[in-house]
C-alpha cells in the first residue's frame, strides 16, 4: 500500500518588537494551494527572538495534520536554532555554548513538539529584500506590536 502524499503548505512569519524587551507581536501566513490564512498575536512585555518562535509555534500548530511545510522566516535566530544549535542543546541539558541556560527553553520546547509531525523545509530569507509575504507578515507583527504596547 503506497503512503498518501503529504499536503503541501507554505508558511511565512514573522516577529516584532517596539524595544527589545518591549511590547511586541508575530504574524503567520499559511497558505495551501489558492487558501491562505492568516495568524497575530501580541504580548505586553517580551523580546523579539520570543515573537519570532511564537510565530513559527503558532502556525505549525495550527496544521491539523501531518504537511509537507515549507517554512520562510528572516529570524536566523529561529533558522540556526532549529537546524544546528538544538541539538547540542538538549545533550547539554538545555545549556548553551557559554554553560548558561538556554534563551526562551520554553519555547524551544514547544517547536519541537509542534514540528515533530511534519516534514519542514526552514527557509531564511533577507528581511526588507523585496518578499512580498515577508512584507505582509512584517507589517502584521509590527502593528500587533503597537497594539500591545497600547494595552500597557
Amino acid at each position: 500500500m503506497s503512503e498518501t502524499p503529504l499536503k503541501q503548505v507554505d508558511i511565512f512569519t514573522d516577529g516584532a518588537c517596539k524595544g527589545n524587551p518591549g511590547p511586541g507581536g508575530w504574524a503567520a501566513l499559511l497558505r495551501m494551494g489558492s487558501y491562505e490564512k492568516e495568524l497575530v498575536g501580541g504580548e505586553a512585555e517580551t523580546t523579539n527572538n520570543r515573537m519570532e518562535l511564537t510565530a513559527v509555534i503558532r502556525a505549525l500548530a495550527a496544521l491539523n495534520q501531518p504537511c509537507a511545510v515549507t517554512l520562510q522566516t528572516d529570524s536566523r535566530y529561529v533558522i540556526d536554532g532549529i537546524t544546528k544549535w538544538i541539538h547540542g542543546w538538549m545533550k547539554k541539558g538545555w545549556v548553551n555554548a557559554k554553560k548558561e541556560p538556554v534563551a526562551n527553553e520554553d519555547l524551544w520546547r514547544d517547536l519541537l513538539i509542534v514540528s515533530r509531525p511534519h516534514k519542514i523545509n526552514w527557509t531564511w530569507v533577507k528581511g526588507h529584500s523585496g518578499s512580498v509575504e515577508n512584507e505582509r507578515v512584517d507589517t502584521l507583527a509590527s502593528d500587533e506590536a503597537v497594539k500591545a504596547g497600547r494595552k500597557r
